[in-house]
């Protein structure tokens, strides 16, 4: 964490139409402190400041964005949603100007190390590949190790630090987790050649009333997000087997004759080769996101930075204009 004798600091100019007010990255460190405490005399007594210079500091933000950070009306200690999002901003800040050091050395120096990923298998096997082999052909110091496990299991491998970042569908922010979602991909309704449904127009949803369904698992985010689709259009399919993965319910579509819905990326090869055909389906939200899910605050690990900053537009926006060149 950032030493409270710095000398860092963020201010807006005099010439500024806004009210003049010095921030430093000492304020932004007591304002972390106090909403991990709750209390005012533990984050005095972390920063090693006064009690009352927290409240100073506190309220010269206030003032001088003419907004309450804290809501003063209850007895425990409650952010209001623009305290909310200043918080946000100031562990952005944070996060930004303790992992300099590793930015300046990715500016100056051929990349070394270690980088661990852990991914579900879809994303790691049609979603992964171009990242992995443009950050590898750039950076051939660094090894990478993917591992291939489930999504739940990949939040644990994040947050334990047992991987750098992970790879899932429908990524969601956790406490002590970020959330970046990278790539949109559209859901399609996959079928053998020559089955009912097979063609070239968009299906209708109501059309896979009670037919033979090859499902992913409950627990699955993909299996969740097209349950609520199916209940909201009140239509049910008859689940004849539910798998882990999405190269399995491929394989279990061609065998029992079935239909399923997948990605539409993960199916390419397979209607290529001419075993599987695919159709749009005409409803909204057939959609599934995919991202990275990181450590709060951002590691200041070199080979993780570059390579999020391969990632996404949004990944890159992390990083600083003059890392990226």
């Amino acid at each position: 964490m950032v030493k409270l004798g710095s000398k860092f600091s963020l201010g807006l100019r005099e010439a500024s139409p806004y009210k003049f007010c010095r921030m430093n990255i000492e304020s932004f460190k007591v304002f972390c402190d106090l909403c991990d405490t709750g209390n005012f005399s533990r984050a005095a007594e972390a920063s090693g400041i006064s009690q009352s210079a927290v409240s100073q500091q506190i309220r010269a933000v206030e003032k001088k964005f003419g907004v309450p950070l804290i809501d003063r009306s209850r007895n425990l200690f409650t952010l209001t949603p623009e305290g909310s999002i200043y918080l946000e901003a100031c562990r952005d800040i944070l996060e930004r100007f303790d992992s300099l050091g590793s930015r300046f050395r990715i500016a100056r120096e051929k990349l070394e190390g270690e980088l661990r990923l852990a991914s579900v298998i879809s994303i790691a096997l049609h979603n992964l590949p171009p990242v992995l082999k443009q950050f590898r052909k750039s950076h051939p110091g660094v090894e990478v190790t993917v591992n291939y496990r489930k999504a739940e299991e990949i939040y644990d491998a994040v947050i334990n630090g047992h991987a750098d970042l992970g790879l899932v569908a429908y990524p969601k922010a956790r406490p002590g987790l970020r959330a970046i979602t990278c790539w949109q991909e559209r859901l399609v309704l996959i079928t053998p050649p020559g089955h009912p449904l097979s063609g070239k127009r968009p299906v209708q949803l109501n059309q896979l009333q009670g037919q033979r369904f090859v499902g992913l698992s409950p627990d699955i985010p993909t299996r969740k997000h097209l349950d609520k689709i199916l209940r909201k259009h009140g239509v049910r399919v008859s689940y004849i087997v539910e798998l882990e993965n999405i190269e399995t319910v491929k394989a279990a579509v061609e065998a029992e004759q079935a239909i399923s819905i997948i990605p539409e990326s993960s199916v390419r090869q397979e209607i290529r080769q001419g075993t599987l055909t695919s159709r749009q389906i005409a409803a909204d939200r057939m959609w599934r996101p995919m991202g990275a899910v990181t450590r709060r605050p951002l590691p200041s690990k070199a080979p993780l930075l570059e390579f999020l900053g391969l990632l996404t537009p949004r990944a890159r926006a992390l990083l600083p204009k003059e890392i990226l060149g």
